[in-house]
């Protein structure tokens, strides 16, 4: 079945990973990244946080499995998939 965006995030927000039909990468979907708090660095601004705080949040976030098997953190809609209505479940 098919979805608007509002649909598909709400989707996330139930654990759910999310396509669209209308990308042309295989194996590509969405899923929604819980928040965290860390106490060890992972890179250098990371570490600037922790060294003032003892500790860095990480707020919650969507991210992107792409075709080739790489993962984007923090992936950004666009016009054209927040306009969308060919939104799906990914089982």
């Amino acid at each position: 079945m098919n979805m608007k965006f509002g649909d598909a995030i709400e989707a996330l927000k139930e654990g759910k990973k999310v396509a669209r039909q209308g990308w042309n990468g295989k194996g590509m979907f969405l899923y929604l990244t819980n928040g965290s708090n860390i106490s060890q660095a992972r890179d250098n601004a990371l570490d600037t946080i922790i060294k003032k705080n003892g500790s860095a949040t990480i707020n919650p976030h969507i991210d992107m499995k792409a075709a080739d098997d790489t993962f984007v953190i923090g992936w950004l809609a666009s016009q054209t998939d927040m306009l969308s209505e060919d939104w799906i479940i990914i089982d």
